[in-house]
């Protein structure tokens, strides 16, 4: 059986937060059309919500979206528009909340070393990370089919599916409180939802699952921004100093 299957009711709820954080930082370009927004890949209700100005609450009510709030590639959404929430803010109604950044400068990136992390796999560097919008926000990783792919660093695992349009058979892991890594397109799954892995850890097998050609793409991300894997991991084909 595969491990996607293995999901079970408790870990639902840290599931549906894990691919939310995840996806929160994802690239998509933002163009709507007056009233209608066209749903990207990358998008969540929080992001949309923050480039037409319409609360999540607004936009789940206007297009009858449920609770985890799953939205399609080129699905057309309704939105209030960028002027309703100025309006908003300007009268002083509602409730206010904190805004937080779409993402973090890298001047505000964890130091190196602030945690202990080793390659997932070996292989080349095909596609780097990008700090452009809808730039690559991991690195793509190319090796043989099958070869095998590691935890970059000791957690629990709080996602294993391929209910995330675009990255094919996922796992990601929690680390601590501010650190999560992904594993994208992968073929055979080897963890469960919920399991405590160890640095080094077998956790799947390089595929090509929702790709077309075999790769790996890998995240780091702190505080739900991806963050450059090159700069915090150790030379290819060494040992973390750690």
């Amino acid at each position: 059986m595969r491990a996607g299957s293995l999901i079970t009711h408790r870990f639902r709820p840290m599931c549906c937060l894990a691919a939310a954080l995840f996806l929160a930082g994802c690239s998509g370009s933002s163009d709507s059309d007056g009233n209608v927004y066209t749903v990207k890949r990358g998008d969540t209700l929080s992001r949309i919500s923050r480039l037409t100005g319409t609360s999540v609450k607004d936009l789940a009510r206007m297009n009858n979206i449920s609770p985890p709030y799953t939205i399609e590639v080129g699905q057309r959404l309704k939105v209030g528009g960028k002027s309703t929430a100025g309006k908003k803010s300007a009268s002083g109604s509602g409730t206010k909340t904190a805004s937080r950044p779409a993402s973090l400068p890298p001047v505000s990136w964890p130091p190196v070393g602030d945690r202990c992390w080793r390659w997932p796999t070996s292989g080349k560097v095909i596609l780097t990370y990008s700090t452009a919008d809808g730039g690559n926000k991991g690195i793509d990783i190319t090796a043989p089919r099958g070869q095998p792919i590691y935890a970059a660093g000791s957690g629990k695992v709080v996602y294993v599916g391929n209910q995330l349009r675009g990255y094919g058979n996922l796992i990601m892991i929690k680390h601590g409180e501010n650190y999560i890594t992904a594993y994208a397109h992968n073929e055979k799954l080897m963890v469960n939802n919920g399991q405590s892995v160890q640095i080094g850890q077998q956790i799947a097998t390089m595929g090509s699952s929702d790709t077309d050609s075999v790769r790996l793409h890998f995240q780091i991300r702190y505080k739900a921004t991806a963050i450059d894997p090159l700069r915090y991991l150790p030379s290819q084909g060494s040992k973390p100093k750690c």
